[in-house]
């Protein structure tokens, strides 16, 4: 039986050097397969160029892929390994991640892809150039517990029954945490001024959601943005928003990065498919 022809798997778009070529040569990806650099006519002067690897067609194509999603262990070692790339990448020049498991059916299919877009992959690497993302997580801290149905009542009031006191102790927990709530607001709005002097873009995904949406902590997140900071800033962005909390008991903020900058990483290329 003829083996099924390999694959062109993209990790990213990249700027085409003699030295990125250097880094790739040494560098595994997904599947442990060599990582190297597609540039259009072979030129390595800087302009976009394609990071790939070469993959099984058996095990990368259509059918084969539709199985291995529901694999979270297949999800999780290639996750790792196409970060990894892109990690390396970062350490040495401007990305633009692309997604998982995009794929093309030969170096061709990716090149003509590449062609097509060029122009605005080369405006996104502009835009990317000496910045880095930053996650920026807003959550309301937990209840300390239920409401205490007991307890003893202020001075002065007769003892209440068992089903008033629950109800007292119920209201006093939803006034605390819309009180947490508006914490919350206010450190939303200090950390959007911090953008505002600090980052030149930024991308607001939907709060998570879910028993992992707690950090670790706990808490409700009620915000969730990735923030484009410019390398000669991020000290400062740094420094403000660890500072949005201050006096905000209710509130936790989280912030994470520097990051490859996938929020920011627009367009991604029509998938050529391994169809």
């Amino acid at each position: 039986m003829t083996p099924e022809p390999a694959l062109t798997y993209v990790y990213a778009v990249a700027g085409a050097t003699p030295g990125l070529e250097g880094l790739l040569a040494g560098l595994r990806g997904v599947a442990g397969a060599a990582v190297a650099l597609l540039a259009p006519d072979g030129t390595t002067n800087g302009a976009p160029a394609f990071v790939v690897s070469r993959v099984p067609g058996a095990e990368w194509g259509e059918e084969a892929l539709r199985s291995r999603f529901e694999d979270l262990s297949w999800l999780e070692g290639t996750a790792r390994a196409h970060h990894h790339v892109i990690e390396e990448l970062m350490g040495r020049t401007t990305v633009l991640p692309l997604r998982m498991a995009t794929l093309y059916q030969d170096d061709q299919r990716a090149l003509g892809a590449l062609r097509e877009q060029y122009d605005a992959f080369a405006e996104g690497l502009a835009l990317l150039a000496r910045h880095a993302e930053y996650g920026v997580k807003v959550y309301i801290r937990p209840d300390a517990g239920p409401p205490d149905p007991g307890g003893t009542p202020p001075a002065g009031e007769d003892p209440v029954s068992p089903g008033k006191a629950y109800l007292r102790a119920r209201k006093a927990q939803h006034r605390a945490h819309e009180d947490r709530g508006r914490q919350a607001g206010r450190a939303a709005e200090r950390i959007a001024d911090t953008a505002g002097r600090y980052a030149t873009h930024v991308v607001r995904h939907p709060p998570q959601t879910g028993p992992l949406a707690g950090g670790g902590e706990g808490g409700e997140n009620v915000l969730n943005d990735a923030y484009l900071v410019p390398d000669g800033e991020a000290d400062a962005f740094r420094a403000a928003v660890r500072h949005a909390a201050d006096g905000l008991p209710g509130v936790r903020v989280e912030l994470t990065g520097p990051w490859a900058p996938y929020s920011f990483a627009v367009p991604q290329p029509r998938h050529g498919g391994p169809s």
